[in-house]
């Protein structure tokens, strides 16, 4: 017995996939980056705030997961795969490493927010390459956008004077 993959139907031009793919991906690997370090702040972050930012932080890693899981769906959808294993995530992504161990509330939310915005810098250049290449994709990575503001903003609330 033989299996046959085939092409989602969808596809009309892989070259428009290719596309996708290219600015997609990256926003996969670094919301697939921000979900595991965002645990391990969730995890160690200490301070009077403690359980407002740990729970918060439980939010943008569902975010940031749920993100990931919509940006690989599209490339997915298109007909080409997608690489989020660890070794590849970790060799890919943009962010910087965590500072290890524990950690007061205002130094875990500093470098929560410097994974934001690693994040947000991948999927803002998404938003703009795929204007041309592919609005239903674009759309992927502008919904990206404005949740991952939306989160570096009440993230930066507890910090903000």
């Amino acid at each position: 017995m033989t299996s046959t993959v085939s092409t989602p139907k969808s596809v009309s031009n892989p070259d428009v996939a290719a596309g996708v793919a290219q600015f997609l991906s990256p926003v996969v690997i670094d919301l697939t980056a921000l979900v595991v370090n965002g645990k391990q702040a969730h995890w160690h972050v200490r301070g009077a705030n403690f359980i407002g930012v740990h729970e918060l932080l439980d939010t943008i890693v569902d975010h940031a997961q749920e993100w990931a899981d919509v940006a690989a769906e599209r490339i997915i959808a298109l007909g080409l795969p997608i690489d989020a294993r660890l070794h590849t995530v970790a060799e890919k992504t943009t962010t910087q490493p965590l500072t290890a161990g524990f950690r007061p509330y205002q130094d875990t939310i500093v470098e929560v927010i410097a994974q934001l915005d690693a994040a947000l810098a991948s999927v803002n250049t998404a938003v703009a390459e795929l204007d041309e290449l592919d609005q239903t994709s674009q759309d992927v990575a502008i919904e990206i956008a404005r949740g991952l503001d939306k989160d570096r903003w009440f993230l930066a609330a507890h910090i903000s004077e």
